[in-house]
């Protein structure tokens, strides 16, 4: 899979991400010097975290016959180590649907293991970056 980036014209810092069919903006914020015309890189990668989760838990709970009504995931980002090399992200999942406690613990559980939680914490991601000029 392929994910193309342009960069807008009209703004400093601001690209347009097409994903498949899809397409959408991301920016820096007015102090990071950008226009806020969309999520920051960051910002994607704390929102991949929390709806991974949410997409694992739904796809589990309809695979299992769990009875989620809905689901509410929440991140929340301290970046004030980064620097250090500490990221911390903490998620939280309000999930509602006539659940039994040993339903929502096993949701729970099932959310910890999400693919972008595991390549987050557990797995080597090796990244090569080329530059080429464009013609």
């Amino acid at each position: 899979m392929t994910i193309e980036l342009k960069r807008d014209r009209n703004a400093p810092l601001a690209q347009a991400v097409h994903i498949r069919e899809h397409a959408f903006m991301t920016d820096g914020s007015v102090a990071e010097g950008g226009t806020d015309a969309g999520p920051s890189p960051h910002d994607l990668y704390d929102a991949a975290l929390a709806s991974c989760k949410a997409v694992t838990v739904m796809w589990y709970a309809r695979k299992k016959g769990i009875p989620v009504d809905d689901i509410h995931t929440v991140v929340e980002r301290d970046d004030s180590q980064e620097r250090a090399s500490v990221y911390k992200l903490s998620t939280t999942l309000r999930i509602s649907g006539a659940l039994t406690d040993a339903q929502l613990d096993e949701l729970g559980k099932v959310a910890a293991k999400c693919p972008v939680h595991k390549l987050m914490t557990a797995v080597t991601t090796e990244v090569t970056t080329k530059v080429e000029r464009l013609p």
